[in-house]
């Protein structure tokens, strides 16, 4: 029996223009481990929360859910509280409690499971998903891979028969990630849970399903076994093969006719026998010039702990961001990036050194002047920007601080939209958006004022392969502007792809400085997977681009 049936479901949101999900028929076989992905704003998330009752949003719906044979309306809240487990984007917003152990068996008593039991299943859960180390600590001072952990740890100790995840990795550092889906493989292997994963990094997670639905407008587009799936985005769809495992654009762009392959190892195996004598390298010396250019933004042996009796998060910090240069920051979750670029904003007030930007100490910036035109510091989470009920409103609300007419404005702002992709949600609340498309806007608002500094913690947070690339492009343009901008992330393939310079922040400082060929071709684990496909066959090669222009020149087509 299947775990879940839709049958002919659509669903429109209060007074929206076109439905978010049209006719739309899945199932789910039991024990399956099903992907589902597409761009943001294709319905996907509209689609999960709609088969767990207490999420469901609001709005005009028909059409079936069936779970295990049964109309999924039919189930009481505690049968479904037990039966569906739901793992949520931002690990900050599903925990409740204080403590580990507190969190684990929070869902069982509200469940009205003895008190032995309880114990019982909280032991044993804790041991399955190895949190035992940290049974006893704070939630509050866990790292973002231990908090969404925890999330999915504390929705398996209640024993769901079906799981749905939407997109939990997007806040991961790279390994954090690797080691989540891992353990959604070992929950399905092993426990037999039906998993209904929507995600748009696709490099680990498309390889581990079964089935990978593909979705656009509202519609399935291809649900097939991985290979079969991924084969028909890169010919059906091409706009969106960006999106697909490095292995399979690489060889998709390289016109390979070998079966398609997902992982690395696969990818490996295709680019030795189309290239079996290594090829000429693609490292190169870096451009004087650049060395030379102006200093933007700059710490200097800074400190920086949150409260006195805590360890120090920043520890000596030393930091040179040129003007005009994008300079990517990586680390894993709770290394301190987001502290480092709330420092440099001049939102956190270090105890010892100093932070410059334009030359200056930030401290003799007065009555807001470093904010007027001069930087500008968006939060990893986009709802801080917003103040109002639509998103034109949002926009507008920064034209007090620009010296133009209404038709100057208005250019502008439709312009920038329409490049990040959101022209047409101007009369949705920003709460209504996507997690990715709330993303998109909040950098919109923050481009408006025009800094000639811009600093971004994980702006690609909740963004689909396609809006990816045009972030890119965009920040190029600005970058040729004459804009810095400095940005601390987790998705290692958009830093090669953008950054003039990468750095890792470890132990309270930035190592490892250089340009992406570099900084990612020395690296083992912070690395691309083009990279890894690509090593001991082309040196220097860090994005799926350059593998594949290589592989066309080098080993001819397949």
């Amino acid at each position: 029996m299947d775990t879940i049936t839709i049958q002919n479901l659509n669903f429109t949101y209060p007074h929206a223009g076109c439905p978010a999900l049209r006719e739309l028929s899945l199932s789910l076989p039991a024990g399956s481990f099903t992907l589902l992905c597409g761009p943001s704003g294709c319905g996907k998330s509209t689609l999960l929360r709609l088969m767990k009752k207490k999420l469901s949003p609001a709005g005009d719906c028909s059409g079936d859910i069936l779970f295990e044979g049964r109309p999924l309306e039919e189930m009481t809240d505690r049968r479904q509280a037990a039966d569906i487990g739901f793992v949520m984007q931002n690990p900050e917003t599903q925990i409740v409690t204080d403590k580990v152990w507190h969190e684990l068996s929070f869902g069982l008593e509200n469940l009205g499971v003895p008190a032995a039991a309880v114990k019982r299943r909280v032991g044993e859960t804790a041991g399955f998903f190895g949190i035992t180390a940290w049974y006893r600590s704070d939630t509050a001072c866990l790292s973002g891979g231990q908090k969404q952990l925890l999330n999915l740890a504390a929705v398996m100790a209640m024993g769901p028969r079906l799981l749905l995840l939407d997109e939990p990795i997007s806040q991961l550092d790279p390994i954090a990630a690797s080691s989540f889906i891992a353990m959604l493989q070992k929950i399905n292997r092993e426990l037999g849970v039906t998993v209904l994963l929507t995600e748009h990094r696709l490099e680990e997670t498309l390889p581990a399903a079964d089935q990978v639905v593909f979705m656009t407008e509202g519609k399935i587009r291809v649900a097939q076994p991985p290979r079969q799936t991924a084969w028909r985005i890169a010919r059906e769809h091409p706009r969106y093969a960006c999106g697909l495992p490095a292995a399979a654009r690489i060889f998709a762009s390289a016109g390979s006719t070998d079966p398609t392959p997902l992982t690395v190892r696969e990818g490996q195996d295709v680019l030795r026998r189309r290239c079996p004598s290594p090829a000429v390298s693609c490292l190169f010396e870096e451009q004087g010039e650049a060395a030379a250019a102006p200093t933007a933004l700059e710490l200097k042996e800074v400190w920086f702990r949150y409260e006195k009796e805590k360890p120090d998060v920043l520890r000596g910090a030393n930091l040179r961001v040129r003007q005009g240069e994008i300079l990517a920051l990586l680390g894993d979750n709770g290394a301190g990036k987001s502290t480092l670029l709330s420092v440099l904003a001049g939102t956190l007030r270090p105890y010892r050194g100093k932070v410059l930007a334009g030359g200056r100490e930030l401290r003799q910036y007065k009555g807001g002047s470093l904010y007027r035109r001069l930087l500008s510091y968006l939060p990893q989470n986009p709802q801080t920007v917003f103040v109002a009920d639509t998103l034109e409103k949002e926009l507008d609300e920064v034209k007090v601080c620009l010296s133009l007419s209404q038709t100057a404005y208005e250019e502008r702002r439709d312009v920038l939209c329409e490049r990040l992709g959101i022209a047409g949600l101007l009369d949705r609340h920003p709460y209504d958006l996507s997690g990715g498309e709330q993303q998109k806007a909040a950098l919109a608002k923050i481009l408006l004022l025009e800094p000639r500094l811009l600093l971004l913690d994980e702006p690609t947070k909740g963004i689909d392969p396609v809006g990816k690339q045009e972030l890119t492009r965009i920040f190029r343009q600005l970058r040729q502007d004459g804009l810095t901008l400095m940005l601390a992330t987790h998705d290692v393939e958009f830093a090669a792809e953008t950054a003039d310079r990468c750095g890792l922040l470890f132990d309270g400082d930035v190592v490892g400085l250089d340009r992406p060929e570099v900084f990612f071709s020395q690296n083992h684990f912070y690395t691309t997977a083009a990279s890894r496909i690509s090593r001991g066959i082309f040196e220097g090669t860090v994005t799926c681009d350059q593998v594949a222009a290589l592989c066309r020149r080098n080993g001819g087509s397949a």
